[in-house]
C-alpha cells in the first residue's frame, strides 16, 4: 500500500481519483478501473506500488524509440493496470489485470530505490516504464524516475498518455523520452476503440513537448478502424504542425489480437500509404514497424536525405552519425545520442 497523489474529495462518493480524465469515484474499499488504485479507509492507495509484473531488458528500438541512445538495452519495467481498455491491446494479459482483492498485487517485488541498481546491474543507460500504462501507478513511476535520475539514469515513459495535466506536470521533471501511443485521430474512434477519449491525449503530448521531454509518435494502424485517409491526415499534420516535422513518426502494423480479431492485418500498401501522408505532411522521419519493408526503419537526414542509421528489425546494421550530426552535411539529427 502507498498513498495515492491527487485524490480529490467527493460529496457523497468517497473519493475520486484525479490521476486521469477518467475520474474514478471511489467508494470505500472500491478500485478504479485501472485496477491500480483503490479507496482503503478513506484515502486513494496505490495498492500495486513497489511491484511489478514484468521486467525485462530490451533494446531500446523495441520501444519503439529510434532517435533515442540507438544500439543500447534499456531496462523495461511494467507494473499491472491500465486506465484504456483498447480493443486491440497487445499485452492485455498484464494490463488488463484487476486485483481480486484491494492489496492483492499480482507480480515480483521491484521497490523504486532497487531500480537504479537493476538497471546498472543489466548494463542499460536508460529504464523504461512501459507493456502496461506507467501512469495509473503514477507514484511508482515518479519515484523510480527521480531515483533513477539521482543515480545517473535516463527515465522513458512508453504510454497511452491518456493523464491529467497537473500529474503529467510533475512527472515530465524527471522524463527524458517518451514513446507516446496515438490510437487513432478521432473522438469516436478513442471512445469505441479504447474506451477512452482523444483530447487529452492531445493535451498530453503538448505538455511533454513544452516540458523538453524528447517525443516520438506511434500509430497501430488497424484496417477498417483508424487507416483511412482522412483519418492518418488529420493525425500526421497535427503532428507535424504541434509538435515539429522532425518528430519521429512510427506506424505499426496490425495483428488480430485481444477482443479485436475480426480485423485482417494490416497491407504493406497502406502502411506506405501512411508514409507517403507523412511525408506529405512535412514529417522528416517516418517508420514502418512490424513489417519487413526495404528502408522502413532507416533513419535519414532531414536535410540532404542521405542515410545515417540502418536497422533490420531492433538491430543496428549502421550508425554513421558523427556527435549527432550527419556525416554529409553536417546537419544535427533531432534526437538524444549519448
Amino acid at each position: 500500500m502507498h498513498e495515492a497523489a491527487y485524490p480529490e474529495l467527493g460529496m457523497s462518493v468517497g473519493i475520486v481519483c484525479g490521476i486521469c480524465p477518467r475520474a474514478c469515484k471511489l467508494a470505500e474499499g472500491g478500485i478504479g478501473e485501472c485496477g491500480a488504485r483503490a479507496n482503503l479507509r478513506g484515502a486513494v492507495k496505490a495498492i500495486s506500488y513497489g511491484y511489478v509484473c514484468s521486467a525485462a531488458v530490451d533494446p531500446v528500438e523495441k520501444k519503439p524509440l529510434h532517435h533515442f541512445l540507438p544500439g543500447t538495452g534499456i531496462f523495461s519495467i511494467a507494473a499491472p493496470g491500465c486506465n484504456l481498455h483498447c480493443a486491440m491491446c497487445q499485452n492485455w494479459q498484464i494490463s488488463q489485470v484487476r486485483p481480486k482483492e484491494a492489496g492483492t498485487p499480482e507480480g515480483m517485488e521491484l521497490p523504486p530505490e532497487d531500480v537504479p541498481a537493476k538497471a546498472a546491474e543489466y548494463g542499460c543507460p536508460s529504464v523504461a516504464y512501459t507493456y502496461t500504462e506507467p501512469l495509473v501507478n503514477y507514484e511508482y513511476t515518479l519515484d523510480s524516475c527521480r531515483l533513477c535520475r539521482k543515480a545517473g539514469l535516463k527515465n522513458v515513459l512508453v504510454t497511452a498518455a491518456w493523464v491529467n495535466e497537473g500529474p503529467l506536470k510533475k512527472l515530465c521533471e524527471f522524463v527524458d523520452a517518451a514513446n507516446v501511443d496515438l490510437k487513432g485521430f478521432s473522438e469516436e474512434f478513442y471512445r469505441e476503440t479504447c474506451d477512452a477519449t482523444l483530447a487529452p491525449v492531445l493535451n498530453s503530448l503538448k505538455v511533454m513537448k513544452k516540458a523538453g521531454v524528447f517525443l516520438e509518435v506511434t500509430n497501430l494502424v488497424i484496417p477498417g478502424r483508424n487507416d483511412s485517409d482522412a483519418m492518418l491526415k488529420g493525425l500526421v499534420e497535427w503532428v507535424a504542425g504541434e509538435l515539429g516535422p522532425e518528430t519521429p513518426m512510427h506506424f505499426s502494423r496490425f495483428f488480430p489480437q485481444h477482443r479485436l480479431n475480426d480485423a485482417p492485418p494490416t497491407p504493406e500498401k497502406t502502411l506506405l500509404r501512411a508514409k507517403e501522408l507523412a511525408t506529405g505532411a512535412g514529417l522528416k522521419h517516418v517508420y514502418l514497424g512490424n513489417v519487413s519493408l526495404p528502408g522502413g526503419e532507416d533513419t535519414a537526414c532531414a536535410g540532404c536525405g542521405k542515410t545515417v542509421i540502418e536497422r533490420r528489425g531492433y538491430s543496428i546494421l549502421a550508425n554513421r552519425l558523427e556527435s549527432g550530426k550527419c556525416p554529409s552535411c553536417a546537419r544535427p539529427v533531432n534526437g538524444v545520442w549519448a
